[in-house]
């Protein structure tokens, strides 16, 4: 073959495999994938469990995928802002949320004009822990446990406060779980996020909250607030003293906050199981697992279809919750 005809082969066959490659699919690509930072939006503000979950896992992430995970808090509006942007966000996999009890299973039913759908909006990724909610009063409120708490707040109906990280959280739902269950009458304060709240608790400006450990707990070891109970099933080996709600006399009492990371719908499927493969190891290392059992948290590593399956029940749970206590967004 003369090499003008060789020559004029190539150039055809180069240009007849163009269309091919340029339609290549997500998984051609993937080995290259992440080329850039990932965002991870946190839908509270920092200094929570949300926080220092998101913190851990994000640093190991960042070592497996060989680009920065960059955690961003976006507190307000029960959690939504952060949310409705994710679910908006282009659907590539390098803008993710930390979902969370609040965001998925509450705000579906206490705001009826939600701007985003947990089930339409997103593809679960993997459900990273549970962390068990705590309740607390200040220093100077007369009651160390929580029978005498009940019975204070019985002998004045809506005078004692409690807050929370905002309307609809883990700990408002928790606190008013605890409401019905004790039929007290306790006003609730939100904050937007879990720092202030902690910070008006210990200025003696709020009698009484619920949150997770990583806020509360340093404050109680430091004598400056009383942990009265813990609403996990068991009592908890960080704080073995602390009877649960349901020893004190609300059989069946059980309340804890989760959190997953959770992509955009329609973000290519190859991304979903790097990234769920990366968060999975990094469950699995010293750093987070240590962090995760110095704030009582219990790592899952569900991932997608039972993760998906997990925030449909837990949305069942919650509902019930919120129309019991006929809360609202407001």
């Amino acid at each position: 073959m003369k090499p003008l005809r060789r020559a004029c082969l190539r150039t055809a066959l180069a240009l007849a495999a163009a269309p091919l490659l340029s339609s290549a699919p997500f998984s051609a690509h993937a080995d290259a994938w992440p080329q850039r930072p990932i965002r991870l939006l946190v839908p509270y503000g920092p200094g929570g469990s949300s926080d220092v979950v998101a913190r851990a896992v994000a640093v190991e992430m960042s070592r497996d995928l060989g680009q920065q995970v960059i955690v961003e808090n976006k507190g307000g509006g029960q959690g939504s802002i952060a949310t409705v942007e994710a679910a908006r966000a282009r659907p590539d996999g390098y803008t993710l949320i930390l979902g969370h009890v609040g965001t998925l299973a509450v705000n579906p039913t206490m705001m009826p004009n939600l701007s985003y759908d947990p089930r339409r909006d997103f593809a679960p990724i993997i459900l990273l822990a549970k962390l068990p909610m705590v309740f607390a009063v200040g220093a100077k409120v007369p009651a160390a446990t929580l029978p005498e708490f009940v019975a204070l707040a019985r002998a004045k109906p809506g005078v004692l406060n409690y807050g929370s990280a905002g309307n609809g959280s883990a700990g408002h739902l928790a606190f008013e779980m605890l409401k019905t269950a004790a039929a007290i009458d306790v006003v609730h304060v939100p904050y937007k996020g879990t720092g202030a709240q902690v910070t008006d608790l210990l200025a003696g400006n709020i009698d009484a909250a619920a949150a997770g450990i990583p806020g509360l707990l340093p404050h109680a070891q430091a004598g400056k607030i009383k942990i009265v109970a813990v609403g996990s099933a068991q009592r908890l080996p960080i704080l073995p003293d602390v009877p649960t709600v349901a020893e004190q006399g609300y059989p069946g009492f059980e309340s804890s906050q989760w959190f997953g990371l959770l992509a955009p719908a329609g973000t290519p499927q190859e991304a979903i199981s790097r990234l769920q493969a990366a968060a999975q190891r990094a469950l699995r290392t010293d750093a987070v697992r240590q962090r995760l059992a110095h704030d009582a948290a219990e790592p899952s590593g569900a991932g997608p279809a039972e993760f998906a399956a997990f925030i449909d029940a837990e949305e069942r749970r919650w509902s019930q919750v919120v129309k019991d206590a006929r809360l609202s967004a407001e």
